[in-house]
């Protein structure tokens, strides 16, 4: 199975996922400690894809969403954006209205206090 496929199924058959390096409960990096920390304080269900187990994921991921950075997040199949992106989206209120637009349960108290936390 060749990466492009790996990552199309694995995008298409999880509602949510993120493309990081480490795992939700072990991250390797920062920015994604930051992204899977929001979503796990959050309490969404995700997958999560270790990219540092596997080169050809690794770049097969950034050739897939011709972007050129890791964590990536996708929400049913569709790249949101890496860690700045979900960031700012988690602050203004847009990632509420993502996941409440395409059914992802989510803790919509634990993403207020994200926001009180940082204003």
């Amino acid at each position: 199975m060749t990466a492009e496929t790996q990552i199309k199924e694995t995008v298409t058959n999880n509602d949510v996922v993120l493309f990081m390096k480490g795992t939700k409960s072990m991250p390797q990096c920062g920015f994604s400690s930051r992204v899977a920390g929001v979503l796990n304080f959050m309490g969404v269900d995700f997958a999560d894809i270790n990219v540092l187990a596997d080169e050809e994921l690794r770049q097969g991921i950034k050739d897939y969403s011709d972007w050129p950075t890791i964590p990536q997040l996708y929400v049913k199949g569709e790249f949101v954006g890496g860690c700045d992106i979900v960031t700012e989206m988690t602050l203004s209120g847009e990632l509420d209205e993502l996941f409440q637009k395409e059914g992802v349960n989510f803790d919509k108290a634990a993403a207020d206090k994200i926001r009180e936390a940082n204003t």
